[in-house]
Formats: C-alpha cells, sequence, structure tokens
C-alpha cells in the first residue's frame, strides 16, 4: 500500500500537459511497407516506422492507424521496444520539457489526448522517471498511473524524482 502512495505521490510531480499545438498538426508516417484498408478505415505501417506529430515522434517496429467517423485517430504502436518523445506545453514561464517514453506496445487516442503504455513501460520527463507493467497518461488532465504487473521488477512500481529548486530556493 505504501509503494502505490508513494507512487502516486510521483505521479503529481510529473505533469503531461502535451504542447496543445500538436493535436491541429498533420501526422508524417514513414515506414518500410504500408497497407490501407478503406472499409475499416485503417492504416498498416511496418518495418522501422516513425511517426511524427508536431513535437510528438514515435518508433515502432509496426504502426497500426484507426480514424473514427470524425476523423479522430487511435494509433496502436508495437515493438521491441516502441520510443515515443513529446514536448510538453511552457510551464511557469520556462520552455517546455521534452517527455519520452518507451513499451512493448503505446496506445495514443487523439480524441481523449491520452496515451498508453503497456509491458516494460517507462516514462520519463525532466529527469523525473516512473516505470511499470503498465502506464496510463491523460494529457487533458495531467493525470499519470502507473500499475505494476509480471513484466515489472518484483512486481513493484519504480519512481525517481528528481529535487525541484524553485527562485526562492535558489536565492538563499
Amino acid at each position: 500500500m505504501r509503494t502505490l502512495l508513494l507512487a502516486l505521490l510521483a505521479l503529481a510531480a510529473l505533469p503531461a500537459a502535451a504542447e496543445k499545438a500538436d493535436r491541429d498538426k498533420p501526422t508524417n508516417i514513414e515506414a518500410n511497407k504500408m497497407s490501407s484498408d478503406d472499409a475499416r478505415s485503417m492504416n498498416i505501417f511496418e518495418g522501422n516506422v516513425v511517426l511524427t506529430k508536431g513535437t510528438i515522434t514515435v518508433r515502432a517496429d509496426r504502426i497500426v492507424v484507426h480514424h473514427d467517423a470524425e476523423g479522430f485517430q487511435l494509433t496502436t504502436a508495437t515493438g521491441v521496444p516502441v520510443r515515443f518523445r513529446q514536448r510538453q506545453d511552457p510551464k511557469d514561464g520556462k520552455e517546455g520539457a521534452w517527455m519520452d517514453g518507451e513499451a512493448q506496445r503505446i496506445e495514443m487516442d487523439d480524441r481523449e489526448e491520452k496515451i498508453e503504455l503497456f509491458d516494460k513501460a517507462r516514462v520519463n520527463r525532466d529527469g523525473d522517471e516512473v516505470t511499470g507493467d503498465y502506464i496510463f497518461v491523460d494529457q487533458r488532465s495531467d493525470f499519470f498511473q502507473v500499475n505494476a504487473g509480471k513484466s515489472s521488477p518484483g512486481g513493484r512500481v519504480k519512481a525517481v524524482i528528481q529535487p525541484k529548486t524553485t527562485a526562492e530556493d535558489a536565492k538563499k
């Protein structure tokens, strides 16, 4: 129970507000192979896949992009591992920090503005890092949730939180 409480406290220190301009950018994907299924509103990219959308970059072995009736994308990336990187919105007058992560599978939902990382998941933001079997990131509300599982060492969540100095601390 104490580990869960510590992990939840760690998540509060990891704001996840993705750069808002990213949602209005086109999605660019490069791969060794592509197939399209218009009947299912789905595109499949395979082999050294690189997806970019604004400041988001995803590198995977395979990416499947589904489009809903309103044009929103649900993207599923798989690989060993899948890696992503995204700039966060500026905060407190500072330039936006970078958030990066990796997992065996990453799902990104444009409509809900959420990212889910499955199996051997890790997210790092500005030196703070969480690891577990599953990580959920809600980009609208700056909420993280990390769960341990079978691929987490000892079945536990791990968090590393860097000390933060404020302008007041720096003056002392």
